[in-house]
């Protein structure tokens, strides 16, 4: 066999090649599949091999075309060598062209094109990269309406039924706006409760100084121990309790501390030292289920002392919070304990005794009495039948979306709400806290709530979850 026979059957190989490539996609199985195939959203490569491989007819008649073309293509390889044997020592090289293997990503996109990239009886070819058909003629267009994109996140739930290119419908946590899927946007919170004041932070640090009235929220005084403006012995209770609760019977209201403000004065030459102990309550229920203030830790504030300009030793003690350290309170507890406070050895040092139980009983150190105390901070909008409604429509939405709605300004509120916790390695879960005391939701129902945001929260895009502590039973 010469050189130019075994040319010529290179290009009939060649030319079968092409032949048998053409009946694959003029065959039943082909066009069955073609036809199969949605065409309501788009086709990514992974979507249409996932369609392939269920389709058992497709893959045989794949498979047949996988085996015909290679015995083709051993059969055109040993041509090859024998032609590179033959023509070592020709002057002329014979002319080699070996027919392309086409792969399962060459018959992929070949769907694609033919999906997208066929109109004007011209068939392009699609790049699913770039989102674009590359046609034939750039005279004429061949690219057809590309359906919208269906998947997790800002990708469309379902295409519009009246128009394919755009969304119909979106996944949790997005919205639809102009056929796009956006990422929801909790409407405001303001209308269910309030966060802030309308002072700025100059403003609040300078009335606290002040210890302005106009920043004074009204709590009432109770105290089995003490009364105020009267002098008493701290020596024969081991600790007092004074307690400071705001209105409880305002349900439109919750309160914001800001700092606490105290006046105690102790009899001339007096060797006593208070020592105050702080613990919040954020929305009521029992004593327990307060939150101990971190006075002097991990840069919490401290208290200070101012004297008085009085005849006795009169101090005001201020804990100053401030926007960075304020919470939500119902009721202040505060733990009064005294020590001795006695000159070291050195002379130029405080030496602190406790407890005063050990002291000489006959020995008096000294009577205290504190004058007033006051909690600072303001009052918001609290409308507890407005979050009931919201929490309704988790099992029985108003409309479509409503639903969604609702679960993100729960979201909302709970976050913010939280954020507002003491200072410490997790937050405290102030949220159930605010559900059962002010909404006087069952324990049962505060979990299922809690459960539904969680799960919701999964489902939004760019969001951490966060761990709390159990504040409330």
């Amino acid at each position: 066999m010469d050189i130019q026979a075994m040319e010529e059957n290179l290009l009939r190989i060649s030319e079968t090649w092409n032949a048998y490539n053409s009946e694959f996609e003029d065959s039943d199985e082909f066009k069955f599949f073609m036809k199969r195939l949605p065409m309501n959203y788009f086709l990514n490569t992974s979507t249409i091999m996932h369609l392939w491989t269920m389709d058992s007819n497709f893959q045989r008649r794949y498979e047949q075309l996988e085996n015909t073309m290679k015995q083709l293509f051993l059969k055109a390889q040993k041509i090859v060598h024998k032609l590179f044997s033959l023509s070592k020592r020709c002057h002329k090289q014979p002319l080699i062209s070996l027919p392309r293997q086409r792969s399962s990503t060459y018959w992929l996109n070949r769907i694609q094109s033919i999906l997208y990239c066929n109109e004007n009886v011209l068939l392009g070819s699609f790049s699913e990269e770039t989102h674009s058909c590359t046609c034939p003629n750039d005279q004429v267009a061949c690219h057809g309406f590309l359906p919208c994109i269906v998947g997790d996140g800002a990708a469309c739930l379902t295409c519009a039924p009246d128009n394919r290119t755009r969304c119909g419908s979106c996944n949790t946590g997005y919205m639809l706006s102009q056929g796009l899927c956006k990422p929801e946007v909790a409407d405001s919170t303001e209308h269910y409760i309030g966060f802030e004041t309308d002072l700025q932070d100059l403003e609040m640090k300078y009335l606290l100084q002040k210890t302005d009235r106009r920043i004074e929220v009204h709590a009432i005084f109770i105290s089995n121990d003490m009364r105020l403006n009267s002098w008493f012995d701290p020596s024969w209770r081991k600790r007092m309790l004074l307690t400071l609760k705001s209105n409880k019977y305002k349900s439109s209201l919750v309160h914001m501390i800001l700092g606490l403000s105290l006046q105690i004065c102790l009899t001339k030459n007096s060797t006593l030292e208070p020592v105050l102990a702080v613990y919040v309550n954020p929305f009521g229920g029992s004593h327990s289920e307060s939150w101990f203030m971190p006075v002097n830790e991990n840069s919490f504030p401290d208290w200070e002392r101012t004297k008085l300009d009085l005849p006795l030793q009169c101090y005001n003690w201020t804990l100053t919070l401030g926007n960075k350290w304020k919470t939500f309170f119902e009721t202040v507890h505060i733990y009064l304990r005294s020590r001795i406070k006695s000159n070291g050895p050195n002379g130029n040092e405080s030496i602190y005794y406790e407890p005063l139980e050990f002291i000489d009983p006959s020995r008096n150190l000294g009577y205290m009495k504190i004058n007033n105390i006051q909690v600072f901070g303001y009052s918001m909008h609290f409308d507890p039948e407005a979050i009931r409604d919201l929490i309704l429509q988790l099992d029985y939405p108003y409309t479509q979306g409503s639903q969604d709605s609702a679960l993100l300004q729960l979201l909302e509120i709970r976050d913010r709400v939280n954020k507002l916790s003491p200072p410490g390695q997790r937050r405290l879960d102030l949220f159930s806290c605010l559900l059962r005391h002010r909404l006087k939701l069952s324990t049962s129902e505060v979990v299922r709530i809690q459960s539904a945001l969680q799960a919701f929260n999964a489902k939004l895009p760019n969001t951490v979850d966060y761990d709390t502590t159990k504040l409330c039973s």
